[in-house]
């Protein structure tokens, strides 16, 4: 069977047609597989977005709750305890922008690794201070990470090392507080002795 010009042109612009559309059903997985997770529990999460966001290479922040057994928890289920969840970050982040040590010297920075009992003016478990490893390599950094905090302050850390569980994102009123309340972000923070202890504890931030 003969194949015309104008057919072979036909044939030719399709298999073209067909490369371009397999490259961009393709792109959005290689983004995908571009970032990575951490997880972070620092208190209140409306305080742990702002300084990860801050950081070039991070994509996106999402307070939510993690560690516990009740499944699609509540604000007010976390709140009144009951639930094994403690309030938490979650960073999406491109690994060749920023470190996950990076990432893990931001989070000692901004939270009190000697209080068992909560965070500043928020108690009880809900508030504790934990990193939520999701892999060996994040386990060993942390820990590592961890060690030298404990040999920094001279005494002992208190802050757990865990493994990754599922992370329930909390309520859409709760994301980005600090950008959507800014006055009522500030009065909060500054009320609950956060930035006063965390002088205290690191030095005033440069």
């Amino acid at each position: 069977m003969l194949i015309t010009q104008s057919r072979f042109a036909a044939v030719l612009a399709g298999l073209l047609l067909g490369v371009a559309l397999t490259a961009t059903a393709a792109e959005p997985v290689a983004k995908a597989q571009a970032t990575a997770t951490a997880v972070f529990a620092g208190g209140c999460f409306w305080c742990m977005e702002p300084p990860f966001d801050k950081l070039p290479g991070v994509v996106a922040t999402t307070s939510g709750y993690t560690g516990g057994q009740k499944i699609n928890p509540t604000y007010q289920e976390v709140s009144a305890g009951g639930t094994g969840h403690i309030e938490a970050v979650q960073i999406t982040y491109d690994p060749k922008q920023v470190s996950y040590e990076k990432l893990l010297e931001v989070f000692w920075r901004n939270v009190d690794p000697l209080d068992n009992g909560g965070q500043f003016c928020d108690r009880g478990s809900t508030y504790t201070t934990a990193i939520f490893y999701q892999s060996e390599e994040q386990k060993k950094l942390a820990e590592q990470s961890k060690a030298a905090v404990d040999k920094k302050l001279g005494k002992a850390v208190v802050t757990m090392i865990r493994p990754a569980a599922t992370f329930y994102a909390a309520e859409d009123y709760h994301q980005d507080y600090y950008k959507n309340n800014p006055l009522r972000y500030k009065y909060y923070r500054y009320s609950c002795g956060r930035d006063q202890r965390l002088e205290e504890l690191w030095g005033r931030k440069n």
